[in-house]
């Protein structure tokens, strides 16, 4: 859909005379029509509500059936709850059958009990009830297990009002899936007053053309889909200090102010069809004099201004006629009447149905107001149920519900509107997003809160984070023992939780949590993201000096994890400030920052892909897996376009069921090994000259002149044709006859000369990996040419690496790799550096180490290594592993930066010698030159993928044609390297097949919904 320019006009009334003011407004940002005219008489150009519009016999064959106390009847909607007692629901039901009620709004509960109430009332009625909730976010607002969309203030801060539409339409969807038909919303209150406590986040904000901007985008996306919105709070409650729902609020701005700010909003909203409009409960002496009346009851403000000069036509709705702004100065009956006598059509919340039927007919009785004007109003809320399809009433079916609900798309429509809504407010040098991962120590503290927050969890996504919490109650011991605490962190990233809404008492920011806050500011290289009402941010001090400020607006699990995404760079950022903030930050205020190519965690919708069919695909073959004992447990984490779209474990470290398989567990990578240890330092060294992938073995390494392998080259080498043995049991070696170790190989005790510990109990010789290479050299080289997939060469690379670099591989491979990647669980021995609890188990050695293994490499030859070696030895998680071969997915980059050039990639990811019947390319495996079923890919893998698999259980691709990057890991080895279900049953290429059909899969199905 094209963005089109759209121009706005409206008008305004002065209350003396017919001075005329007419505003052309650029709609910036919206897809939508409408309505303009740069010279208009009074509510000549209003557009009518669409349900006016309707067929009329269905409205008059009821208005037939009905009694003059039940056309009275209809104008009345009375409160109902799916939380509350039997005679709760009881006292609904008689105000049904007994005074034929005309509609209901729903309050809290949940979507089946409401659900089943809805269905229950509706059989009870004579007339179908129309529906109606308070939903500003959705219906999360209001019932559990629902979505609950941004409030309005984070909706003001997105700039592409499509995305509002969006919602609306949503919304939309849901009310009608729930049997409902009215929203109370939007809000199109201008919030100008910092201090309201009632409107604040409920606004879209302080800009009368931005609010009314997305105020007709919210609107627009209901009424296409059948629900009538109903601007809220009429004539504006926006610049407020009292909540109506206690007290009476005075507003005291004279007619101009009102016309050009308050009531611009509602004037171009009626002028472009919105179905209702909901007054509020306000004293505004400028507009109606008289003392102690509200709004909802003020014949001068809802028949003379929103009825004759704003031209309004369609439903008028009172605000709740329970709240306190009312209640205070008039009874209920008393002000029911009073509330049909200045113009109102629906009576929201009645707080006594029988009084206010007795009031209205007493005033018909005594010509206050004529039955013909009840009659046209219940004609028009008829019109209206016709119009949602209340004429066609059908129950609501409850199976499915709260799936249906809560389908992925609204899910992933929710996260897109929280991601466009975070505002940069500050980023000093730069700052955002966080790069150079390596130079940093960093540690996030939760401030207002106790325990591990979303924000933190997300954040350990990226990069190695230690956590810290302040509590609302700390003390000034607690704050200064904190501060100790951060002084060996050079980069502190704040969250700052669990404040209120409302203004009272500062949002709930305390004292020591504003001490602390304002302390990190000073002494530390610091980024704050708050989690609340954006008013909050102004009750900070000196939160203008944290190098990067983030504007959340609310806390959710949205609002934190995509923050904490935005600070790593793996989304952007867009989103404008819809209010000024104090002194400190303006209204408009918030930096454009690009995503800088790391992961972003989302749903596999945003890749088009469906969530239901990929995980019903790959949870049918991992739990086949465990099922039949192939591995105790397992983690699969597919990322597509950049976007980790899934990550899941499934099954336990071992069979015995006790620790569950998580996604920040550590696996034995095995082989994966070579493709992410060994290799990425040989490109590397290629791209800076040192090393040359066809140069010769006795190049580097001057041992090996003057053996049979002096003259191999490297490529030939890495692709497995250079006739090298397939692999070497060097631990047998250490072994005499009668099983026990030789004297000079291993100790049970370690010293200066064994200081090598293989497993428990068992020290290493410190010279005997001299053996180890030794036995390399004077291995024989098969007789035959061709492919033989060898272990051997890998041995030797930390040795080239240490021999070019002057640093110890381990050394390399994290300063070069690991630690600017953020991928700080790839490491050797994670037994020195993670609890055993993270680190998953493999194989009982039966043979050499008579041991469990855990914590330590699974391969005797990289043990007898120290456990670092370039073919083995190496650990991590999904996630991890995942950056690095994104960073090989994205041609050598990642996190804006460049790890290897493009063309080194490609080379070493091509198949060198295919022709030769040789899949493999430089060090990297390949599918099959004939694509089988059961192959070293799967069937779909395109040509251009690559990867490899672990002995382990492990398997790793990267697919660039699909833009794909696959990880499965596991331990298939425990408790005995005997069971070979895995390979046999084919689950790790099995799940990347299923990728590929979930992904044909989807794009049929949506080409079909096209």
């Amino acid at each position: 859909m094209t963005i089109v320019t759209h121009f706005l006009s409206s008008h305004y009334l002065f209350k003396k005379g017919l001075y005329l003011l007419s505003l052309l407004v650029l709609f910036t940002g919206s897809l939508y029509p409408v309505s303009s005219s740069a010279q208009q008489q009074s509510g000549s150009s209003t557009a009518i509500p669409p349900f006016l519009e309707t067929e009329q016999k269905w409205v008059d064959s009821i208005m037939n059936k009905l009694t003059s106390d039940e056309r009275i009847a209809q104008l009345l909607m009375v409160a109902a709850y799916s939380n509350r007692s039997q005679g709760h629901v009881d006292t609904i039901s008689n105000l049904i059958k007994t005074y034929k009620i005309g509609g209901l709004i729903f309050f809290q509960g949940g979507p089946v009990r409401q659900a089943n109430l809805t269905n229950k009332y509706q059989s009870e009625s004579k007339v179908p009830l129309m529906v109606a909730m308070d939903a500003e976010w959705g219906i999360g607002m209001r019932l559990d297990s629902t979505i609950r969309f941004p409030y309005q203030m984070s909706l003001g801060a997105v700039q592409d009002n499509q995305l509002i539409y969006q919602m609306g339409v949503e919304v939309a969807r849901q009310f009608k899936r729930m049997g409902m038909h009215v929203n109370f919303a939007p809000v199109v209150d201008v919030n100008n007053n910092p201090n309201n406590p009632v409107i604040s986040f409920r606004s879209f904000g302080e800009n009368k053309y931005k609010v009314t901007e997305k105020s007709y985008a919210y609107m627009k996306g209901m009424q296409d889909n059948g629900i009538i919105a109903t601007a809220k709070h009429f004539p504006g409650h926006g610049d407020t200090d009292a909540d109506s729902h206690y007290a009476l609020p005075v507003i005291k701005h004279n007619r101009q102010r009102l016309d050009s700010l308050e009531l611009y909003p509602f004037q171009t909203l009626v002028n472009n069809g919105i179905g209702g409009v909901m007054v509020a409960h306000l004293s505004i002496p400028t507009l109606d004099t008289t003392a102690n009346l509200p709004s909802t009851l003020s014949k001068p403000i809802i028949t003379d201004l929103l009825k004759k000069e704003l031209g309004f036509k369609g439903l008028i709705f009172t605000d709740a006629m329970n709240m306190k702004g009312l209640t205070n100065f008039f009874k209920p009956g008393t002000a029911d009447v009073k509330a049909i006598l200045a113009g109102n059509d629906v009576l929201e919340f009645t707080e006594s149905v029988p009084k206010a039927i007795e009031e209205i007919k007493k005033a018909i009785k005594n010509k206050q107001i004529t039955q013909q004007e009840i009659d046209e109003r219940c004609r028009k809320v008829l019109l209206a149920k016709y119009w949602v399809g209340l004429h066609s009433y059908t129950p609501i079916e409850t199976q499915t519900l709260v799936a249906d609900l809560n389908i992925p798309d609204a899910q992933l429509l929710n996260r897109r509107l929280t991601e466009a809504s975070l505002t940069v407010l500050k980023s000093d040098k730069n700052i955002l997003p966080l790069q150079r991962l390596d130079t940093l120590k960093i540690a996030s503290l939760s401030v207002g809160a106790t325990q591990i927050t979303p924000f933190q969890l997300m954040l350990d996504k990226y990069s190695k984070i230690d956590h810290f919490f302040l509590p609302a109650n700390s003390t000034a011991a607690d704050v200064a023992q904190l501060k100790e605490k951060l002084q060996p962190y050079n980069m502190v990233v704040v969250g700052v939780h669990g404040l209120s809404l409302r203004p009272a008492r500062n949002f709930g920011i305390t004292e020591s949590m504003a001490s602390l806050i304002t302390e990190i500011a000073s002494s530390k290289k610091a980024v704050i993201s708050v989690f609340g009402n954006v008013y909050s941010a102004g009750k900070i001090e000196n939160i203008q000096r944290y190098a990067g400020v983030i504007m959340a607006y609310q806390e959710s699990i949205n609002t934190q994890e995509l923050s904490a995404q935005l600070i790593f760079g793996g989304i952007s950022a867009s989103g404008k400030l819809p209010v000024t903030i104090g002194n400190q930050f303006k209204y408009g205020q918030g930096a454009d920052l690009a995503a800088i190519n790391r992961l972003k965690y989302t749903l596999p919708e945003e890749t088009g892909i469906s969530s239901a069919i990929l995980s019903r695909k790959i949870d049918s073959l991992a739990m086949l897996a465990i099922r039949e004992k192939a591995a105790p447990g397992c983690q699969v984490l597919v990322a597509k376009d950049g976007k980790v779209i899934f990550q899941k474990s499934y099954g336990y470290h071992t069979y015995d069921q006790t620790v569950p398989m998580k996604n920040d567990d550590l696996f034995d990578l095995a082989s994966i090994t070579k493709i992410s240890a060994s290799l990425p330092s040989l490109m590397k060294l290629q791209d800076e000259g040192k090393f040359n992938v066809d140069a010769t073995l006795g190049t580097y390494l001057k041992e090996f002149r003057g053996t049979n392998k002096a003259d191999l080259t490297f490529r030939q080498i890495l692709t497995h044709q250079a006739k090298l043995k397939a692999w070497i049991p060097f631990w047998q070696d250490t072994k005499k006859k009668n099983g026990k170790f030789k004297w000079f190989t291993f100790k049970a005790d370690s010293s200066k000369r064994f200081p090598y510990k293989v497993a428990e109990n068992l020290y290493l010789n410190r010279n005997y990996y001299k053996k180890i290479y030794k036995q390399i050299r004077k291995s024989p080289l098969n007789e035959k040419p061709g492919y033989v997939y060898s272990d051997l060469s890998f041995y030797l690379y930390p040795l080239i690496v240490k021999e070019l670099t002057g640093k110890d591989f381990e050394t390399y491979v994290k300063e070069t790799f690991y630690r600017p990647l953020g991928a700080y669980t790839l490491t050797y021995n994670p037994y020195k550096q993670f609890p055993l609890s993270r680190i998953v188990p493999t194989e009982y050695d039966s043979l050499f180490r008579k041991n469990q293994i855990h914590g330590r490499v699974h391969d005797e030859g990289a043990a007898m290594l120290d456990g670092l070696s370039g073919h083995a030895g190496l650990f991590g998680t999904g996630n991890d592993l995942a950056k690095l071969m994104q960073m090989y997915l994205q041609k050598g980059s990642f996190g804006s930066q460049k790890f290897i050039e493009p063309a080194t990639l490609t080379e070493f990811a091509r198949c060198q010698f295919c022709e030769q019947g040789n899949r493999r390319a430089i060090g990297f495996d390949k599918p099959d030159i004939i694509p089988v079923k059961n192959g070293s890919a799967a069937y779909s893998a395109s040509k251009d993928s690559f990867g490899h698999s672990g002995f382990t259980g492990t398997f790793t691709w990267v697919d660039p044609t699909y833009n794909l990057v696959y990880v499965f890991l596991s331990n298939r080895v425990y408790p005995t390297r005997n069971n070979s279900k895995l390979s046999q049953m084919n689950i790790r290429t099995g799940i990347q097949q299923a990728i590929y059909e979930a992904i044909q899969e989807s794009n049929m199905s949506s080409m079909n919904r096209k």
